[in-house]
């Protein structure tokens, strides 16, 4: 009797770990769509020529064209905060430029790059 009832557990354990072929098949599917996804998501990133801005602006992205400056395009992003931005980077590819605020509003300006994404906090 103790055999018995030894060999249905091991029967049940064994039962309750088991995945269904077709269920790893879809779980290996999902998988595979999931890095398509994130794969053609990270191209696109890499391809982005315009500027994103991160921050209380109007609009989220700016075109991109030959000698944009900070200032521009923050001025075409339409920066909305009663306050001025205490925090300013600049992001691009792996680099961080962290930018003086009051030198921005006293009048120097820095060039931005293809895909640049600039933060602006109050």
């Amino acid at each position: 009797m103790k055999a018995l009832i030894a060999f249905l557990a091991f029967i049940l354990l064994a039962a309750a770990g088991c995945t269904t072929r077709s269920k790893a098949r879809a779980e290996a599917q999902a998988a595979y769509q999931a890095g398509q996804q994130q794969t053609f998501a990270q191209v696109a990133e890499a391809r982005r020529i315009n500027i994103r801005f991160i921050g209380p602006v109007r609009h989220a992205e700016v075109i991109w064209v030959d000698g944009l400056t900070l200032a521009q395009a923050i001025a075409a992003a339409g920066y909305w905060d009663k306050r001025d931005p205490k925090v300013v980077v600049i992001a691009r590819q792996r680099e961080r430029i962290n930018i003086s605020p009051r030198e921005l509003l006293n009048g120097e300006d820095w060039p931005l790059e293809p895909g640049d994404t600039v933060e602006m906090h109050p």
